[in-house]
């Protein structure tokens, strides 16, 4: 899943990874924006437009960045999908994702004749939301995980599809990503969340990433580094 061998590579990667979240973040808010605007006052409606728009973006980014850096547009699948060791490439991934979404946002705002930067006062506080997140990351990463190691060419869709069902089956319409978490702060849109409630989310985001990660690590093993440890 992240395959960077050189500086030239590893610099083209995080460039990839910076321009995939910009774009993932501008479909998620744009859309949001969209949707809203044009479904004269149904919530039903506009959450339709946000997650339909959302998944079609995942299937291009992905197929678009995949080769490029993974495709991975989130610091937690960075952290899972990278070798041991490997705490530079994180970082510099994460800080590129994060940067990329903040980007993202205000690239929308700027579509859409918005403030650059709103604040969000949309409420995602409580003990659903929490579970909410926790269940949607680790569906996303299981998800991730067993497509990318048993049929990698259907990851871009397996995805796609995850998202727009989990917008639907998780009462905080499904984040799953802390930096998309932190960029959503600065959008009072449709698709924002209140300030006070990211450091909630990134918690339970990180531990149902953690949790995925040691059960699809078990249930779906690298062939590689199986094949490895066996030889």
């Amino acid at each position: 899943m992240l395959r960077v061998s050189g500086r030239g590579d590893h610099a083209r990667a995080v460039v990839a990874e910076f321009v995939g979240t910009g774009f993932l973040l501008a479909a998620v808010v744009g859309s949001g924006i969209m949707g809203e605007r044009l479904a004269g006052g149904n919530v039903a409606i506009a959450l339709l437009a946000n997650a339909l728009a959302t998944g079609a973006a995942l299937v291009a980014l992905i197929v678009t960045f995949g080769p490029v850096s993974g495709a991975h547009f989130n610091p937690l699948v960075t952290a899972i999908a990278a070798r041991p060791r490997a705490a530079a490439t994180i970082a510099t991934f994460a800080g590129a994702q994060v940067a990329g979404a903040v980007c993202g946002v205000l690239l929308a705002h700027a579509m859409f004749d918005l403030p650059l930067v709103a604040w969000s006062a949309h409420a995602r506080s409580g003990f659903p939301q929490m579970v909410s997140e926790a269940v949607a990351t680790f569906g996303l990463v299981g998800v991730i995980m067993s497509a990318s190691r048993r049929t990698p060419a259907a990851v871009p869709y397996a995805v796609a599809a995850y998202i727009v069902a989990a917008y639907w089956f998780t009462a905080s319409t499904s984040f799953a990503n802390p930096a998309v978490t932190l960029a959503r702060a600065l959008t009072d849109t449709f698709a924002g969340i209140r300030p006070a409630d990211v450091p909630w989310f990134i918690v339970a985001q990180v531990l149902g990433a953690g949790a995925s990660a040691a059960l699809f690590g078990w249930l779906v093993p690298d062939r590689a580094v199986a094949g490895a440890r066996v030889g």
